[in-house]
């Protein structure tokens, strides 16, 4: 009996080819329509511009020390909300997800604040911490920590209850089960889990700079929106995506280096 091609075959394994084919033929089709309708003039270029405009900004805009001056400060603002968040958020997902009497303290609040929009809490958090630097952190770390605490606890209860008796039938205490079984057991999903809230936090970057921003991506992209610079829209929005895909990029690294047995490794 003929073997049906495994390209439609659910969770079916496909070459590297048709993969590597997949992703490019995906961007030249975006890249198609795209050209499409700027350069045949479906929409005015005022509102779309051309690929070859936006390469030709970029390209002005690399080589400017206030464009990475901008980055810098991006970077450096969704690194600390990030990483505050997580200090914050990581602790108390695994203590809901330990214990069922913490479960039902933090986990219904959390739920209940995440459905909150970030956008919602700008104008307390001007009043809280003024228009200063901090505004824009606590935008990101308000925007990530919930979501953390959620996943956190999802991650933790996630871990197999025989793998904590085995511990307790072999003598392990409470503590020693914890320490040594729940966190080690747990520590792969949860830098999966950190993985994808990096992406939520790039995605806040531009709301956390309508605080009276004066500098920063989301800075540059909301001042070219007041004079149609659409060409500069598209250049600091393509340069957030590939900030984002950079750091996906570097946890999925660290995820395999710390972690081979997940990988097929040794």
């Amino acid at each position: 009996m003929k073997k049906r091609s495994s390209i439609l075959q659910i969770r079916g394994e496909i070459g590297r080819g048709w993969y590597l084919g997949g992703v490019a033929g995906t961007f030249v089709i975006v890249l198609a329509l795209w050209s499409a309708a700027s350069w045949g003039g479906w929409v005015e270029r005022t509102f779309l511009p051309t690929p070859l405009q936006v390469l030709e900004q970029f390209g002005n805009q690399i080589v400017s020390p206030e464009f990475w001056n901008h980055v810098g400060i991006s970077i450096s603002r969704v690194s600390i909300g990030f990483l505050l968040a997580c200090l914050v958020g990581i602790p108390i997902g695994i203590f809901a997800g330990t214990f069922r009497f913490a479960e039902a303290v933090v986990l219904p609040q959390s739920e209940f604040i995440r459905y909150m929009p970030a956008t919602a809490f700008v104008p307390l958090i001007m009043v809280w911490a003024g228009i200063g630097e901090m505004a824009k952190i606590w935008v990101i770390f308000l925007g990530c920590i919930f979501q953390i605490i959620l996943m956190v606890a999802d991650n933790v209860r996630s871990v197999s209850g025989e793998l904590l008796q085995v511990s307790y039938t072999l003598g392990a205490t409470r503590r020693q089960a914890i320490q040594q079984v729940l966190l080690r057991a747990v520590m792969p999903d949860l830098m999966n889990t950190m993985r994808m809230m990096i992406g939520w936090a790039w995605t806040y970057l531009v709301v956390a700079e309508l605080v009276a921003a004066s500098s920063g991506l989301g800075f540059s992209i909301l001042k070219a929106q007041r004079f149609l610079n659409t060409d500069v829209i598209f250049v600091g929005i393509i340069t957030i995506g590939l900030l984002g895909l950079l750091t996906d990029r570097a946890f999925a690294i660290c995820h395999k280096r710390f972690f081979p047995w997940l990988e097929g490794g040794r």
